[in-house]
């Protein structure tokens, strides 16, 4: 028979305390850890939620549409509040939406930051841009200034869509008042928009076949935007619009 040791038996109940100890220690990280993981975990998904969220913002607000460009109905049902520039602008000035459409196209393929082609010195020195047009429409600095003035819309930008068509519409206002070109004649008013009102009234579009070429493009442009629109210009003023939120 076994001898009882004091020093056995303490050592065993130290040992047992000192197992209960940590288990409990064990239990309060566990629970301390969980706890954790799981505010990690909503924070995780918060942030998640949040970058989708900017993901399709930023896709909303792209500046150039995915859509067939040769499409309006396309172009607006991807943006939605491009139809509502464009069609604010014609309502202001009377210049119509498939006209403004078709200068867009021509001048930038609806991309907001478009600038002049680079030029050259003698054929390939690198040297600036032929112009300082920029934007949607290809705006030159010193009629974007004119535009601002004459409107007083003096926070305008040529990369942002709503200012551009307004500023196509009074473009076209202006042509029609001066040079009694029909707000829904794409071709002149094109040439005009590219010559500039004192160019046209000199008829220097004569002298370029090329751009009476272009001019006949946009008007061919407009005219098959103009049916697009006809046919879903129902959907477009009922506001429908592929925007989830």
């Amino acid at each position: 028979m076994r001898k009882w040791d004091p020093k056995i038996k303490c050592t065993s109940r130290a040992g047992t305390a000192t197992s209960g100890i940590r288990r409990q220690r064990q239990i309060q990280n566990h629970s301390l850890f969980s706890g954790a993981t799981v505010a990690e975990s909503f924070y995780a998904k918060a942030m998640l939620r949040c970058c989708l969220i900017v993901l399709l913002l930023l896709a909303g607000c792209a500046s150039t549409p995915q859509a067939n460009l040769n499409d309006s109905c396309a172009i607006f049902r991807e943006k939605s509040h491009w139809y509502e520039y464009a069609n604010d602008s014609y309502k202001k000035w009377g210049v119509p939406v498939h006209v403004q459409l078709a200068i867009i196209w021509q001048e930038s393929r609806f991309t907001a930051d478009a600038k002049a082609p680079k030029d050259t010195l003698l054929g390939f020195i690198p040297w600036g841009r032929k112009s300082s047009a920029y934007g949607y429409a290809q705006v030159k600095d010193s009629t974007w200034d004119w535009y601002i003035r004459s409107t007083g819309n003096s926070g305008a930008d040529r990369d942002d869509f709503g200012d551009v068509t307004d500023f196509i519409g009074w473009y076209g206002n202006y042509s029609h008042k001066t040079l009694g070109i029909a707000k829904t004649d794409a071709y002149n008013q094109y040439l005009a928009y590219h010559e500039g009102h004192g160019g046209y009234k000199r008829r220097t579009f004569n002298s370029k076949p090329w751009l009476i070429a272009v001019a006949r493009k946009v008007e061919r442009r407009a005219a098959r935007y103009r049916a697009q629109i006809e046919r879903c210009r129902n959907e477009l003023d009922a506001g429908w619009s592929l925007w989830p939120f």
